[in-house]
C-alpha cells in the first residue's frame, strides 16, 4: 500500500472534520488543523508514524511557511518597508532584545552554559508568523492598532533571523567541546570554520537579491510570452522552490529567503499573477503546516518531563506576554487591543525550529535539549490559540461591559449635531468632507488615536472614542441626532452597532457601509434599510463614463444609471432569500439579470432620448452661442 497516498488521505480527512468544526466554535481555522494534527499523530492515535519523532512531516510541510513569507514580501515594496521603519525597529526590534535578554538572563541565573542560553534566548525571542496573520486575517484586524502593531513585530523578527543563523556558528568557536555532533552536520557549509560559514551565510542572502533584481525578471518575461498560464505558475513555484533550495545549502531558513526574493519582486509587473497563481498553494500547504506542529507534540516526551515542559511553556508564554502588554501601553493600545496583541504574540514561532535543528548540527543542543525545546514550542503554539479563544470570548466582552474608560481616555464631546458619523477613513472622510460642504455639520468620532491625531492636524474636527459605546453616543449628543452613519470597512463592528441603536436608540436613522452583497445580505437580515455597497456607485458612475464617451446622451446615461441602480437594490431583496442555497441563488441571480438587462434594452428603445441632448453642456453652449451671433 502506498504510504505518501494513505497519508494524504488522513491529512485531508482530518483537516476537512476538525477545521469546520473549530471554526464552527469559534475557535478559528488555525486551531482546527492544530487539533486535527494531534489527533492523527505519531503520539496520540498514531494514525500517522514517524520515527524521526514527527520531525519529517514538519520539514515537509514547511514550505507552506516559505510561501506564506514570499507572499508578504510581495506585499511590501522596499519603500513601503521603509515607511515602516520606525514601527519596525523601535517596537520590533525592543520586542526581540529584551525577549533575548531576559531568557539569556534567566538562563545563565540557572547554570545554563552562555552559549546556549543566548542560542534559547534568541530563538524563544520570535513568534509564530503563520499563527498570528492568519489570525489576524480572519478577524479582519490586519489594519487596525493591533493588527498593525502585530506586523511590525512579526516583520522585523522575519527579520532578525537572519543576523541569529549567522550568529549561531560564531558560538562554537574556542569551544570544541560543544562540535562533538559536527559530523552529523549536512551541507556545503559544514566543515568550514565558523566565521567562514557565517560569511557564506550573507553570501547566500546576496545571490537572492541579486538573483531578484536581474534574474526573475527576465525568466518571468520570457515564459509570460508563452502565454500558458502553467507554465507562468511553474515559474513562481521554481522561485520559490530553488531560493529555498539554495538557502538549505548554506543552512539558513528557506522561509527568509523567499521572503527576501518577495520583497525584491514587489516592484514588478508580474507581482499581482504571482501572488493569484501561489495563494492556493500558500492555504494548502499552510495547513498542512499547522497539522505537523500538532503532530509534532510528542506527549510521551512531556508526560515523562511534565513539570519541566510545562513550566516551560507558561513561562515563556507569561513572559512574552508581559513584555508585549509594556510594549503595546508605550504605544498607546487600549486594553481589548493590548491583551490581544500581546496574547497573540505570546508563543513560540515556526523558525525557532529551525534554529533548533540548526543549533542541534552545531552541536551547540544534545538531542535531550532539541526535543525538550521543540515540545515547549509546538505545545506554546497550541495554546496560544485556545487563550486567544478564551480572550475573544470571554474576557474582552467583560472588558467592554465593566471598563467604562479605555487607555486612552475617550473625548469629551461638546457639539450636537442632526448627524453622527463613525469611522473616518478614506470612506469616511469623502462623506464628511461632501456633507460640510453642503452645510451639514456631522459630529465624527473615530476609535484609531494614530488617525484621530493625524486628522486634527489636518483641521477635522475628530473625536476619539469607540462608537459601539452607548455612554460616548449619549456624550456626542445621539438623543438630539437623527441620523447615524457607520462608514466602517467592518461587518461585525456595523452589526454591533446596528444591535446597539435598536435597544437604545430606536429613534436613530442607521445608513450603513457594506463592502459586498454578502454583508449587505447579513445587514439585510437584521432590517437594516439603508445599506450602502461601497463600490456599487463607483461602478456604475464608470459606466456613466463609457456610455458618454461612446456618444450617449447625458440625460439618457442619467436615467439608465438610475434604473440600473434602483433594479440591482430589487434584485439584492430577492437574491437575500436564497443566500445559503447555492444552486438557488445562482439560478435567481441569472433570473435576476436577464430580467434587468431586458428592461433596461426596452428602456432603450423608448424615444425618450429625444429630448436627451438638453441636458448635454456642450449642446447647451453651442444653442448660446448661436442665440449670441449677429444677424448677418
Amino acid at each position: 500500500m502506498n504510504g505518501f497516498l494513505v497519508n494524504a488521505i488522513l491529512y485531508i480527512l482530518a483537516a476537512i472534520i476538525c477545521v469546520p468544526v473549530a471554526k464552527k466554535l469559534g475557535m478559528g481555522s488555525v486551531l482546527g488543523y492544530l487539533i486535527a494534527g494531534i489527533l492523527i499523530g505519531p503520539y496520540l492515535l498514531g494514525f500517522i508514524t514517524n520515527e524521526g519523532q514527527g520531525q519529517d512531516i514538519m520539514h515537509a510541510t514547511e514550505f507552506g511557511v516559505v510561501m506564506m513569507l514570499f507572499l508578504i514580501g510581495l506585499e511590501l515594496e522596499p519603500k513601503n518597508l521603509w515607511k515602516m521603519r520606525q514601527l519596525i525597529l523601535k517596537v520590533g526590534l525592543s520586542q526581540v532584545l529584551i525577549t533575548s535578554a531576559l531568557v539569556f538572563g534567566i538562563g545563565i541565573l540557572f547554570e545554563v552554559q552562555w552559549q546556549i542560553s543566548l542560542a534559547i534566548g534568541l530563538s524563544m525571542a520570535l513568534s509564530s508568523t503563520a499563527i498570528v496573520l492568519q489570525s489576524l486575517k480572519e478577524k479582519n484586524q490586519m489594519n487596525g492598532p493591533n493588527g498593525r502593531l502585530s506586523f511590525g513585530v512579526l516583520l522585523m523578527q522575519d527579520i532578525a533571523v537572519i543576523p541569529i543563523l549567522a550568529l549561531l556558528p560564531l558560538l562554537i568557536i574556542g569551544d570544541p567541546i560543544l562540535s562533538t555532533n559536527a559530523s552529523e552536520m549536512h551541507g556545503l557549509i559544514d566543515s568550514l570554520p565558523g566565521w567562514a560559514q557565517t560569511l557564506s551565510i550573507f553570501g547566500a542572502i546576496g545571490i537572492v537579491v541579486l538573483l531578484g533584481q536581474f534574474g526573475f525578471g527576465p525568466l518571468l518575461n520570457y515564459v509570460a510570452k508563452s502565454r500558458l498560464r502553467e507554465l507562468f505558475t511553474a515559474s513562481a513555484l521554481l522561485i520559490v522552490v530553488g531560493i529555498s533550495f539554495l538557502m538549505e545549502l548554506v543552512g539558513l531558513s528557506p522561509a527568509l529567503g523567499a521572503f527576501l526574493a518577495g520583497v525584491i519582486l514587489a516592484n514588478s509587473p508580474y507581482r499581482h499573477a504571482l501572488e493569484s497563481d501561489l495563494e492556493p498553494f500558500k492555504g494548502l500547504l499552510l495547513g498542512l503546516f499547522f497539522m505537523a506542529v500538532g503532530s509534532t507534540i510528542n506527549f510521551s516526551l512531556i508526560f515523562n518531563n511534565a513539570t519541566t515542559v510545562i513550566s516551560l511553556t507558561m513561562g515563556i508564554i507569561v513572559l512574552k506576554t508581559v513584555i508585549l502588554l509594556i510594549i503595546g501601553k508605550s504605544r498607546k493600545l487600549n486594553l481589548s487591543d493590548n491583551l490581544s496583541f500581546a496574547i497573540g504574540l505570546s508563543q513560540v514561532g515556526e523558525f525557532s525550529f529551525v534554529t533548533y535543528a540548526f543549533a542541534l548540527q552545531l552541536g551547540i543542543f544534545d538531542q535531550s535539549i532539541s526535543d525538550t525545546l521543540m515540545a515547549v514550542t509546538a505545545l506554546s503554539m497550541t495554546i496560544t490559540p485556545i487563550l486567544m479563544v478564551v480572550l475573544d470570548k470571554v474576557i474582552n466582552p467583560a472588558i467592554n461591559k465593566t471598563h467604562k474608560t479605555i487607555e486612552k481616555e475617550m473625548d469629551s464631546i461638546e457639539e450636537h449635531n442632526k448627524v453622527i458619523l463613525i469611522g473616518f477613513g478614506h470612506f469616511g472622510s469623502t462623506l464628511g468632507r461632501f456633507l460640510r460642504a453642503n452645510g451639514v455639520e456631522a459630529t465624527i468620532l473615530d476609535s484609531d488615536p494614530d488617525r484621530v491625531e493625524y486628522l486634527r492636524k489636518m483641521g477635522f474636527k475628530v473625536y476619539f472614542g469607540d462608537g459601539t459605546r452607548a455612554d460616548l453616543l449619549l456624550s456626542a449628543g445621539v438623543m438630539d441626532a437623527s441620523i447615524l452613519i457607520s462608514a466602517l470597512d467592518n461587518t461585525e463592528y456595523s452589526i454591533k452597532l446596528v444591535e446597539l441603536c435598536r435597544e437604545e436608540f430606536p429613534h436613530l436613522e442607521v445608513m450603513i457601509r457594506a463592502k459586498n452583497r454578502y454583508d449587505a445580505f447579513e445587514l439585510m437580515e437584521m432590517g437594516v434599510k439603508n445599506i450602502y455597497r461601497e463600490h456599487l456607485d463607483t461602478s456604475i458612475r464608470m459606466g456613466e463614463d463609457v456610455l458618454k464617451k461612446l456618444g450617449f446622451r447625458a440625460h439618457t446615461v442619467h436615467r439608465l444609471a438610475k434604473q440600473f441602480r434602483d433594479y440591482d437594490e430589487s434584485a439584492l431583496k430577492v437574491l437575500v432569500n436564497f443566500k445559503d442555497n447555492t444552486d438557488e441563488y445562482i439560478s435567481k441571480s441569472r433570473q435576476q439579470i436577464e430580467m434587468q438587462e431586458s428592461l433596461l434594452s426596452g428602456e432603450l428603445m423608448r424615444k425618450f432620448s429625444v429630448n436627451d441632448h438638453t441636458w448635454d453642456s456642450d449642446s447647451i453652449k453651442e444653442a448660446v452661442n448661436s442665440q449670441e451671433k449677429p444677424a448677418e
